[in-house]
């Protein structure tokens, strides 16, 4: 009995898909994580209550986009807090990828980063400074 092409089809499609989604599935690795997050340090800290240009990570998790105790976020970071953004794998995936396309008016810098396991590998490694 020959398999019709689009059933093989379908199980390709939903293969790709799963296998594309790293961060969502939680296959980072925090110690790569370290590793990548070096490009961030210039900005960022995972220390309580320390900012430095850009907020502290630690505790990011859980998060509302936009509120980190003693740093003064843009209005477009704010706004976006307030359209309902908590910080979880999945909204980090999307905003560490582009975060100026996803945060038009953001201060960040930063141009993203483009490899899916880089941010999987940097979310697991922020994720360790996360209640």
């Amino acid at each position: 009995m020959r398999k019709s092409p689009g059933r093989l089809s379908a199980i390709v499609i939903v293969a790709l898909f799963w296998s594309a989604q790293p961060a969502l599935a939680g296959a980072g690795n925090a110690q790569a994580g370290a590793k990548v997050f070096k490009k961030c340090k210039t900005c960022h800290v995972v220390t309580s209550g320390k900012h430095r240009v850009g907020p502290s990570l630690e505790g990011v998790f859980g998060r509302t986009a936009g509120t980190s105790q003693g740093y003064k976020f843009s209005n477009a970071m704010k706004a976006y807090g307030k359209s309902g953004v908590v910080w979880d794998a999945a909204a980090l995936d999307i905003y560490l990828e582009k975060p100026r396309k996803v945060v038009k008016g953001t201060k960040m810098a930063f141009a993203g980063l483009k490899k899916a396991e880089d941010r999987a590998d940097v979310i697991a490694y922020l994720r360790q400074f996360s209640p």
